[in-house]
Parts: structure tokens; C-alpha cells; sequence
């Protein structure tokens, strides 16, 4: 894995700031430290900071053509680029490196834009083209690796991080005040935009056009859940998943570096380990943690695949510094990231790096499949949304959510305020509130919701919806998950906290194949009654054994919680109340003082606010100050130099 940096300025005569370029270029460096390089021209600079993984002598970049006319720099892997290469030789094209990047360069010159159509992989890259003095920018269909970007008058700064657009004093650090909004409501901040004013993230699915007088974004792939099946075998569904799953695995099997994969003993990466342990030689090597405190070990889980299949199995019992491990993550994930579970994550990332280069994992299931919980309350709640009349939902229903208590502290299944709430709305708005935090009214002060005039996040859903091309009720939702929190949350989550490590993590799960099989599948295929991943179970049937397919979802979680009445609580007292309206200014000090006390005495569990606020406010500490935000990290490992081409 990799990080890239370039600029493209409109005016050709412009000229390029190397030392600046090589800054930025370093300040990724923890992305790959393996080696570096950044050439300049008029108008133009790339830079690329590398992980060796595939042909580690000859893969340096950026990399030129055989006729020195295109030069690329590439984030990412190219799965199925020994194929790909077999076809450009037989058109006649010659490579000097076995490496995926030429493939990307050779693909290029044959078949121009639509190369991205012929990848299996996940990837962002930039193609400088210096005859015709344009570029070429392309990021993966799921939105596996990231690509930033920076638009003013005259250029168009990109990279694989926000942080090393920030090293050029030029950018401004301006809040996007909606994207603050769209951040406290989902925790984390949803495409295209981004926390900081005209920087932003190019979709999923997209690649981007520069010339001198023109900018161009378009789509070239979307998931495609229309003429899914209606009807059909899971039997026969089951045997079509196991056979993607297994070319899927074996594509990402290719690496000329140590391999091996998390585990966590669920069902998505057993069934990935069980996959890797057929295609093998020898053992898999599976990494595990667990954390001391009681209901948070997955370890015993995690061991019983691995005595399955005699893998090579490595344990890590972590105690979090949950004091540090704010800070580090702030920097690393450079936009405000609100989802606790990137603290397991980027332990579990430090540890199985001590092992091995790269990992596979089982991201991907739970979105395909309809795995989530969430799945079956909202369509549960549509079928008796169905049965009452409008005028009772409304009349009756409506005014009972608002008078009905929000109360932790009861038993649950006396918490009926969420589902009268979501019963007054239609489906779609109900899955909006069921994922998204309801609470900032009473933590963010009146004069920054006031100016936001009425800004409703729900709007992400909507503009989704609108290109969802299905009248599915679980299909929408599933596509609207696919395209926020998958993309936007968990595959940040992931390459945030494996680049940190400089480890590369594939996700088989989420080849583009798969995903699209998982769109035409019967929908009770997927979610029967409370039963859900039917198919994707049913497969794992087949390989794994009932205890390992019945067992109740844990989730990747950590003891928040305790840690805001315990090791946290002072680090975020201060934060939170040492200045009115805290770091930002955002905070309604008072609000937010009656919930720290409402959590400190049991009333609330308000430990997921308090984490996304206290990496809000940690978070502009770090960007919005005037420090250097390309020096606040220790890197894990020592960094090869960037090397300067002209």
C-alpha cells in the first residue's frame, strides 16, 4: 500500500515548489516507508511514498511508460494485473518491471479511461500525460483506498491524505460548517464532502479529468440492485457466493511479502480464513486481540477457527492508553472520526503487522449480506408501518415518541421511545434516525445551528436514494449503506488505522463481483424474518461449524463507558469544560454539562457522544491550529528518503 500527493496547475508555466512537494509527499510517509519519490515539472508534481509488497526491486515511482510519455503514482493493488498483462502483451506491449503499476500504465495507453473498467482491485492514482499535458485520476468502485483533493482558481492539489494538502501554507484550514453538522449526526463526515471547506473526497466509483481549461467527474461503475431475483434455491445462492468468495481470496493471495488475515471468530473472517487455509501451501497466520476488561475478548471466538484449520495463530491481550490513543488517532485520521471501533482497529493493525506485510479481512459481509441488526428492526417496523393508517401515525403515534422517556436505565424492552419514533416516520427517515446520533440539539450552542439555516444531514440519504434504482425496501437501505457507512466509515476506519501500521489490508468480501452477486440476490436471501446473511451462511456451512455460524455478534468494541468514569474522565473534563464552548467554539457548555453528569451517575450512557466530541475537539486542536500538521505523528517505522526527479 502506498500514499500519493500531486498538484496540476491550469497555467503550464506555473512553477512547481519541490521542497514543498517533497514535505508533502513525507508527511505520509507512514503510508510507505519502504521508499520515495517525487518529480516536477512546469505546471506539474507527483509524488509517491511506497510499500513494497508486489515486485519490491522494480515498482519505485512515479513510474514512466516505455516512451517516457505517461508517469503514474498508484495507491493500492491491482488483483488480477497477471491477466491483465498476458492481454497488453499480446497487443504488444513490453514491460520492464512485473509490477501491477506498469499494468496501470500499459492499460492506459491501450484503452484510455475505460482501463478502470478492465481492475479488479482497490486503488487511487493520478496518470500525467505530458504530451497532451493532462491528468488522469481514478479511485476504486468501493472507495477502499482514499483520494483527496484541493480546487481553487489556479491548480488542483490531491492526495492520499488531507494532511499533506494542509503542509502547503496556501490552503486555506476553513470548517465546513454542514460537514461539522453531518458529523456530530452520523461520526463521521459523508462524500463528496469533507470537514474543511473546498477540500474534497472523490467518490467511490469515480475518476477525474484535469486539463488546462477544464475539471471533469464522472461515474463509471455504480452497484446495480435492479432485476435482483425474486425467487430461488438458497442452496443454489450459497454455491454461487463460495465460488466468488474463493477467486476472490485467491486474487488477493498474491504478494511477494508475508501474508496472513484478522480473525475475529465471527462468521466473515472465519469463512475468509477457511478460504485462505484451502488455497494455501502452509498455515494461515491469523492475528487476534482482546482487552482485559470483561465483555470485550473475542480471543476464544477467534481460537476455535483457528484450531479448525491449524492455523498459525498470534494472540495480543491490549490494554488501550485510552489517554494517547485520542491523540494519535486525531492525526492519523485527519478529518473528525467518531466510531470507536478505529481503537480496536489500529491495535489489532499494530500487532498483526509484528507478523506479516499483509492481511485479508472480512469487511464487507454485513453490508452485502443484510447483516446488521438495524436490518431486521426496519423492516420489522415496516411491515407495522404498513398497518397503520397515516392519520394514526401521525395523530397518535407521532405525539406518544415525543412524550415517551428516553430512559437507559430501564430494562429494554421497555425503551419503546426509538421505535415510536421511527413508526411516525416512513421507512427510509426511520433507518436515517436509527443510525444517526440524535442528541447534538443539546450539545452544540444555538448560534452554530442557528446559522446553519435549517441544514437537514438526512439530505446525504436522499440524494443516495435518488440513484438507487430499486423499489426494495432492504435493497435501499442496503445501497445507502454501501455508499455512506461502508465507504465512508468503515474502509476510512480500516486504511487509516492499517497505514498507520504500513499494512495492507484486502477485503475479498467486497471484490466488485461480489458485491453485484450480493445485489441480485432474492432478498430473503439475504434478511428471512430475524435470520440474516442467509446466503453468505449458508456457504460458510459448508466450511465452518454451527458454533462459529450461531453465535451472537459481538461487534469490534471497546469499554467507553468506563473509560469516561475512569481513565478518560479528567482528559475530557478538561477538554470539554476548561473553555466555553470548548476548542472549537461549537459546544453548548451548558448541555453538555448536564449529559457528563447524567453518564458520571448511570441516568445515561452518553459514552458515544462524548467520544465523537472529544475527537472533534482534539481534532481542531491539531488542523485548524498553526502548528505543522505534517509533524504531530511518531512514524511506527523508520522512513526510506523521498527521492527528487526532474
Amino acid at each position: 500500500m502506498c500514499g500519493i500527493v500531486g498538484v496540476f496547475h491550469f497555467d503550464e508555466s506555473r512553477p512547481v515548489d519541490v521542497e514543498l512537494l517533497v514535505r508533502q509527499t513525507d508527511a505520509i510517509a507512514h503510508r510507505g516507508p519502504d521508499d520515495g519519490g517525487v518529480y516536477a515539472a512546469r505546471g506539474v508534481g507527483l509524488g509517491h511514498r511506497r510499500l513494497s509488497i508486489i515486485d519490491m526491486a522494480g515498482g519505485h515511482q512515479p513510474m514512466w511508460d516505455l516512451e517516457e510519455r505517461v508517469a503514474i503514482v498508484f495507491n493500492g493493488e491491482i488483483y488480477n494485473y497477471r491477466e491483465l498483462a498476458e492481454q497488453l502483451e499480446a497487443k504488444g506491449h513490453r514491460f520492464r518491471t512485473r509490477s501491477d503499476t506498469e499494468v496501470i500504465l500499459c492499460a492506459f495507453r491501450e484503452w484510455g479511461a475505460e482501463c478502470v473498467d478492465r481492475f479488479n482491485g482497490m486503488f487511487a492514482f493520478a496518470l500525467f500525460d505530458k504530451k497532451t499535458r493532462t491528468m488522469f485520476l481514478a479511485r476504486d468502485r468501493m472507495g477502499k483506498k482514499p483520494l483527496y483533493y484541493y480546487r481553487d482558481g489556479e491548480r488542483v492539489i490531491f492526495a492520499s491524505e488531507i494532511k499533506a494538502i494542509l503542509v502547503d501554507p496556501s490552503v486555506p484550514r476553513m470548517l465546513e460548517p454542514t460537514a461539522a453538522l453531518d458529523f456530530f449526526a452520523y461520526n463521521y463526515v459523508p462524500g463528496p464532502q469533507t470537514i474543511l471547506q473546498n477540500i474534497h473526497k472523490l467518490p467511490a466509483g469515480h475518476s477525474m479529468f484535469l486539463s488546462s481549461d477544464d475539471v471533469r467527474i464522472a461515474q463509471y461503475w455504480d452497484v446495480d440492485f435492479s432485476g435482483a431475483a425474486t425467487d430461488g434455491r438458497v442452496e443454489d445462492s450459497a454455491t454461487r457466493v463460495l465460488a466468488h468468495l474463493a477467486d476472490a481470496v485467491r486474487l488477493r493471495l498474491r504478494s511477494d511479502v508475508p501474508l496472513g488475515a484478522f480473525l475475529s471468530g465471527g462468521v466473515d473472517s472465519s469463512l475468509v480464513v477457511a478460504q485462505m487455509a484451502k488455497q494455501l501451501e502452509g498455515p494461515v497466520k491469523t492475528n487476534t486481540i482482546g482487552f482485559s476488561e470483561a465483555g470485550y475478548d473475542e480471543r476464544g471466538y477467534a481460537r476455535e477457527t483457528a484450531e479448525l484449520y491449524a492455523t498459525e495463530h498470534t494472540e495480543r491481550l491490549v490494554r488501550a492508553d485510552a489517554a494517547s490513543i485520542v491523540e494519535d488517532l486525531s492525526w492519523f485520521y485527519d478529518e473528525p472520526f467518531g466510531d470507536s471501533s478505529a481503537v480496536p482497529t489500529y491495535y489489532l493493525c499494530e500487532a498483526t503487522r509484528d507478523q506479516v506485510t499483509v492481511a485479508l479481512s472480512g469487511d464487507g459481509g454485513d453490508e452485502n449480506f443484510a447483516g446488521y441488526r438495524r436490518y431486521v428492526f426496519a423492516m420489522y417496523e415496516d411491515q407495522v408501518r404498513s398497518r397503520l393508517p397515516g392519520a394514526l401515525r401521525q395523530g397518535v403515534v407521532r405525539p406518544l415518541a415525543r412524550a415517551y422517556p428516553q430512559a437507559d436505565f430501564l430494562p429494554r424492552f421497555l425503551r419503546a421511545k426509538a421505535t415510536l419514533t421511527n413508526l411516525a416516520v416512513d421507512h427510509e427517515r426511520a433507518y436515517f434516525l436509527s443510525l444517526t446520533q440524535k442528541t447534538y440539539p443539546r450539545y452544540l450552542s444555538d448560534d452554530f445551528l442557528g446559522g446553519l439555516n435549517g441544514y437537514d444531514p438526512y439530505h446525504h440519504f436522499e440524494r443516495h436514494l435518488a440513484r438507487a434504482n430499486t423499489t426494495d425496501p432492504l435493497a435501499r437501505l442496503q445501497y445507502v449503506d454501501l455508499k455512506m457507512y461502508l465507504c465512508d466509515d468503515i474502509l476510512v476506519k480500516v486504511d487509516r488505522a492499517s497505514m498507520a501500521h504500513a499494512l495492507e489490508v484486502r477485503v475479498p468480501l467486497l471484490d466488485h463481483r461480489m458485491v453485484q452477486l450480493a445485489a441480485q440476490l432474492p432478498p430473503r436471501h439475504k434478511l428471512d424474518g430475524q435470520k440474516t446473511k442467509v446466503a453468505l451462511k449458508a456457504a460458510a456451512g459448508q466450511l465452518l461449524p454451527a458454533s462459529i455460524l450461531d453465535r451472537t455478534k459481538m461487534g469490534f468494541t471497546i469499554p467507553l463507558p468506563q473509560w469516561f468514569r475512569g481513565e478518560l474522565l479528567d482528559q475530557t473534563q478538561a477538554l470539554f469544560f476548561d473553555r466555553a464552548g470548548g476548542t472549537s467554539g461549537l459546544l453548548d457548555t451548558k448541555g453538555l454539562r448536564r449529559m457528563w453528569y447524567e453518564h458520571q451517575v448511570g441516568l445515561r450512557n452518553h459514552a458515544t457522544v462524548f467520544w465523537s466530541i472529544a475527537m472533534f475537539e482534539h481534532w481542531v486542536r491539531r488542523f485548524l491550529g498553526p502548528g505543522d500538521v505534517s509533524r504531530g505523528q511518531v512514524l511506527p517505522r523508520p522512513a526510506a528518503p523521498t527521492r527528487v526527479h526532474r
